[in-house]
């Protein structure tokens, strides 16, 4: 064996465990380790059968990622499971996979590569590798059609959902739940089984259906993955490989089953996905601020203004088991904000989501008050009010006086000046930037902002407490708008522009909805409301630049009372159920606007229209980069992720960049500049990887390897 794959005896039946931490993941030497034990097995005429299990908290959570990496760049690896897995399941004698924790992607075609599989009640079992843009390759789509039939199997596979072991049994999956300790009941069934036959999965085609059934579910999965998983390669490739395993022999399923994997493997999408992948656990590492600085306990959480923001962060505190003080200027305010958040519970309720009980119980942890008095024994206060420095000044300087020594002190502020906010109180070392999306409860981003004087231990403390609100933290500069809202000004720029130069509000959303965006530029605006960005423009207007072309369409929009989906009016109209349509009335307004403006009109293409709102993002996101506001360009790309509704297929605006190239990009940005001026003036830092043919990632890599 190796140190990977541990054997034991237990009288009869050989004990494998699989010892590779964290997730025992299926890295070189740890299939081969289980096959060199089988194979020891079955030349032991004590022995009458195997039980594979998996050391510390799981079985096996998936195949080794960084292995495909070494297969899309020429790097030598090991290949497909599949060859192993075949001679694990011609083992003589019965082998018995013993599941806790989770058998994920490779873990599960491991573990259905077994004779039996017996489970904890509580693991879960999943083929999740459409996530990372590929589909099973070591037999997976033509294995789990056999044990659980054919629809069941598609939606796993195409889903990427996991499924938990109880329910996996009841589909024929699991062959025992074994309550207690999973090791010695393994080995109690092996023993029960041992001188039955031995019967291969691979041998089965009981659940496979027939040709008719097989195609009104393949129809339906296709239609739904182009709805739900739009722009998706992975998903159609994996009910594809299902569909061979009714069609084809079991061998030639697994030849269609790896074909299909290579095309993945080595589309754009998978490797976009891998890189995500990758960086939403590099997001966590910061240079300055080492792996054991001590967090501070936040065991008890105040939230300033119970609107929607303050009320989605309440949530997230009460999910996450904080009680929180949530305080608002008035009763009627409160009450409000209190109404909206048991709204938005019972949606939950009502799709299943929460139970009752698991409601009233978070409810229970909101104390709603009325003076700052009850802060005084709160470990950190999260301030939500409007969008104005001078306001939020005023509540800092009581939640200074109002909060014990030690405190954090962190503001929800999308745009404004950390440091400013921070010279309100006399302890800006405790204030720290926090900006939620919104809707917060939902939203997975969190934006942690650090100040001039914010500490490491305050620092650290917010991102450990994104993981344990179930958010991805992302530490950013203190520059106006950080990273997301620095580069969203560009992008919602150029859509403005578009319009006002003729383009149809429909026209710019659809092109970028159509490059995978979840919601175009414009209504996206409406679904903020417009008004949000308007204030904040006016309280920056005296640093604007005299002379350049600033948007003016959506300013006017607002001065007529337009703010979006609020007022049911905006870019778009709305009905009573918030459905959009165009607004003849706006395209009239906008181009009165604009030949008052003297802005030519013209007809402009979806190409165009991508170009300018992506590549100003681009552009941008590199002088963010460079002067350092965010850590890497990947971290960048997980803003836009999880904040903006970029297509994770693509990777995220800058690995987007890289993936078209570099020079290709420098260049159309210099053909945009001659066209548009000093807007488009390109960044110093893409000129100079355009100029070396070097990519944004390789630019983390150099930064990493400085640090």
């Amino acid at each position: 064996m190796n140190n990977l794959v541990r054997v034991s005896t237990n009288d009869d039946v050989t004990v494998i465990t699989i010892d590779n931490p964290p997730v025992n993941a299926l890295s070189p030497g740890v299939p081969e380790g289980i096959l060199a034990a089988i194979d020891q097995m079955n030349e032991d005429p004590a022995i009458k059968a195997a039980v594979v299990i998996g050391a510390g908290r799981t079985f096996v959570a998936g195949a080794d990622i960084k292995e495909f990496g070494k297969m899309t760049s020429g790097v030598r690896s090991r290949g497909s499971l599949l060859p192993l897995l075949l001679r694990i399941e011609d083992s003589r004698k019965p082998v018995v996979m013993a599941i806790h924790g989770s058998a994920f992607g490779g873990g599960l075609e491991l573990a259905m590569a077994g004779h039996y599989r017996v489970a904890s009640p509580t693991a879960q079992v999943g083929q999740p590798e459409v996530n990372l843009g590929i589909i099973p390759g070591a037999g997976g789509t033509q294995r789990l059609p056999r044990l659980i039939g054919v629809a069941k199997a598609v939606e796993m596979c195409a889903g990427g959902k996991p499924v938990s072991t109880r329910e996996a049994a009841a589909l024929g999956l699991i062959d025992e739940l074994i309550e207690g300790d999973l090791a010695v009941g393994a080995v109690v069934f092996a023993r029960s089984i041992a001188e039955k036959p031995v019967s291969k999965t691979r041998d089965r085609s009981e659940k496979l259906g027939s040709a008719a059934e097989g195609a009104a579910i393949f129809a339906t999965a296709r239609d739904t993955a182009r709805k739900k998983q739009r722009g998706l390669l992975a998903p159609l490739a994996a009910i594809d490989a299902v569909e061979a395993a009714t069609q084809l022999p079991f061998e030639e399923g697994c030849q269609t089953e790896a074909r299909l994997f290579t095309e993945c493997l080595f589309s754009d999408q998978s490797k976009a996905l891998i890189h995500v992948f990758f960086s939403e656990r590099e997001v966590a590492k910061i240079p300055d601020v080492p792996k054991e600085t001590p967090a501070l306990p936040v065991h008890r959480v105040a939230v300033v203004g119970s609107g929607t923001m303050g009320g989605g962060i309440a949530m997230v505190f009460v999910n996450a088991g904080v009680p929180v003080v949530l305080k608002d200027v008035d009763q009627a305010a409160l009450e409000m904000g209190l109404n909206r958040i048991k709204r938005n519970y019972a949606t939950s309720v009502q799709r299943g989501r929460f139970t009752q009980s698991y409601v009233d119980e978070r409810l229970e942890l909101i104390k709603p008050v009325l003076s700052y008095d009850a802060f005084s024994d709160v470990d950190m206060a999260v301030e939500a009010v409007f969008e104005g420095m001078a306001l939020k000044k005023t509540v800092f300087a009581e939640l200074d006086r109002a909060c014990r020594q030690g405190a954090i002190l962190a503001t929800n502020t999308s745009t404004l000046n950390i440091d400013e906010v921070a010279g309100a109180t006399s302890r800006p070392e405790s204030v720290i930037g926090t900006h939620f999306f919104s809707p917060a409860n939902v939203m997975r981003l969190l934006e942690i902002v650090r100040g001039k004087k914010t500490t490491k231990e305050v620092i650290a403390t917010c991102m450990q407490l994104s993981k344990k609100l179930g958010k991805i933290g992302v530490l950013v500069g203190n520059c106006r708008g950080f990273v997301g809202n620095r580069m969203f000004g560009p992008y919602r720029r150029e859509a403005q522009f578009l319009v006002e130069e003729g383009a149809d509000v429909a026209a710019v959303d659809e092109a970028l909805v159509e490059f995978g965006n979840a919601l175009g530029p414009l209504a996206t605006g409406d679904l903020a409301g417009l008004d949000v960005g308007w204030r904040i423009r006016k309280e920056y207007r005296h640093l604007e630049k005299p002379g350049v072309r600033q948007p003016f369409a959506e300013d006017r929009l607002c001065e007529l009372g337009r703010y979006g989906q609020k007022t049911m009016k905006g870019w778009y109209q709305y009905d009573e159920n918030r459905r959009a349509s165009a607004d003849p009335e706006v395209t009239a307004l906008v181009r009165k606007w604009s030949a008052e403006a003297g802005i030519p009109q013209r007809q402009i293409s979806a190409s165009e229209i991508v170009d300018r709102c992506t590549y100003a993002l681009v552009n941008e996101g590199a002088r963010i980069l460079e002067e350092g506001y965010a850590l890497r360009a990947a971290d960048i790309d997980i803003i836009y992720l999880n904040g903006y509704g970029f297509p994770a297929y693509r990777g995220g605006p800058m690995w987007h960049a890289d993936t078209v190239g570099l020079p290709k990009v420098y260049q159309r940005i210099c053909e945009l500049q001659l066209q548009h001026g000093e807007l488009w003036t390109p960044a110093p830092l893409l000129k100079r990887l355009a100029e070396e043919g070097k990519t944004f990632a390789e630019y983390d890599k150099q930064q990493l390897a400085a640090a």
